[in-house]
């Protein structure tokens, strides 16, 4: 088996500078609030943002969330009997209406239909309690504290979230090109069927026309959870997911959230995909070291007074190394905590030197006059593989 040998080689250190705004001055009128970099997940605000709390309609993220990602967009969903019924806001759907699956999502996302919540639950899982695990399933899946007892958000025992819960739920949503899409439309129109009329949705997220860079989110209210709004932005190359919860200013807010993280932050990139990062030592090769370079961008959001450096934790490697093969890991480090990893490649091949494989390939055949006759066929086809896999970029919030 390989082991692993962690090389921690600082690649580069940028001090910026201009004062950051201390956050032990910021507070916001809410009762749970965060601010994350979309990119790496990494926390640039938080007050409360652990804390479990009702969500009310922001519930739906997850909703679209699971619909996404277990049915396709032509997808028919039938309304039953119990969607049709549920209460509060609605696109009010008939018993036995049928719209596709795209078309229930815009329902769900700008008019915020529980019936439309109701139905796709239901299309998905067969019922509510099951869609609702599935939620909870979903959540734990993403390190997201919230519980989920419906896919609407109406007050219910037990249904709660953190905003860093939230924010990190909406951030797997922003990662799907249909999510965006949706959660960014202003106004749409989808049929109505036995009504001579089309339904008209429109969002009622006010930021998408009153922030510059405004991208998606969702409002929530209920009198038990107040006001609430999961929100997100982008401007230069940087996008920003916040979240408040039982706010009343909700999207004066979130403005002052938005503004402050574009204010004190930007995207920073210290590797990109394919670009070469370190050389790693390689024993028994042709070569003594292989490339490595990035798989997917290693970026984050930094402060304008805080400097990061990347280091590398890299495996004792063994010839043969084979081109694509894992070899380590890159960190984005920021004020000494790790924000952001991306995985580390080979870059080319590196083919046993002459003398190992000539060394090995006589260990092999000796040990094999020892194995019974009927090993020695396995021994011969399974000698000198290198197994080996590749790995996703993934974020780490701090």
């Amino acid at each position: 088996m390989r082991r692993r040998l962690a090389w921690v080689l600082v690649a580069m250190i940028l001090f910026l500078p201009v004062c950051q705004a201390s956050e032990a001055e910021f507070r916001v009128d809410a009762k749970g609030a965060v601010l994350i970099d979309a990119t790496s997940g990494r926390v640039l605000y938080g007050q409360n943002m652990n804390e479990m709390l009702p969500m009310a309609s922001t519930t739906k993220i997850m909703t679209a969330l699971l619909a996404l990602e277990n049915a396709t967009l032509t997808e028919d969903v039938t309304a039953s009997a119990n969607a049709s019924g549920v209460p509060g806001t609605s696109i009010y759907l008939s018993k036995g209406e049928t719209l596709s699956m795209e078309h229930m999502l815009y329902g769900l996302m700008l008019r915020s239909g529980n019936d439309a919540a109701v139905a796709i639950a239901e299309h998905i899982s067969g019922s509510v309690r099951a869609f609702a695990e599935k939620m909870n399933q979903r959540a734990s899946e993403l390190g997201a504290d919230a519980h989920y007892v419906n896919p609407h958000g109406l007050d219910a025992a037990g249904h709660s979230a953190s905003a860093l819960g939230l924010a990190k739920i909406m951030r797997a949503c922003m990662q799907l090109e249909s999510f965006r899409t949706i959660t960014a439309t202003k106004k749409k129109v989808i049929p109505w069927e036995g009504n001579e009329y089309s339904r008209v949705l429109e969002n009622k997220n006010r930021l998408l026309s009153s922030y510059e860079g405004a991208t998606g989110g969702k409002t929530g209210y209920t009198s038990k959870a107040g006001r609430c709004l999961v929100f997100s932005a982008k401007r230069d190359g940087m996008e920003l997911i916040g979240v408040v919860l039982s706010c009343p200013t909700w999207f004066d807010t979130a403005t002052v959230l938005l503004d402050y993280g574009f204010e004190n932050y930007g995207l920073k990139t210290a590797l990109t995909d394919g670009q070469f990062a370190v050389d790693v030592p390689v024993s028994g090769g042709a070569k003594n070291t292989v490339p490595a370079v990035a798989q997917g961008n290693l970026a984050g959001a930094v402060g304008i007074s805080e400097h990061y450096s990347v280091t590398y934790d890299l495996y004792e490697m063994e010839a043969p190394v084979n081109k694509g093969q894992r070899v380590g890991t890159g960190k984005l480090m920021i004020n000494g905590e790790s924000v952001a990893t991306c995985p580390l490649i080979a870059g080319e091949s590196v083919a046993e030197g002459g003398f190992f494989r000539a060394l090995r390939r006589i260990l092999s055949r000796w040990g094999m006059m020892f194995q019974p006759a009927e090993n020695r066929a396995y021994a011969e086809d399974y000698s000198g593989v290198t197994q080996y896999s590749q790995f996703p970029c993934k974020s780490i919030t701090p």
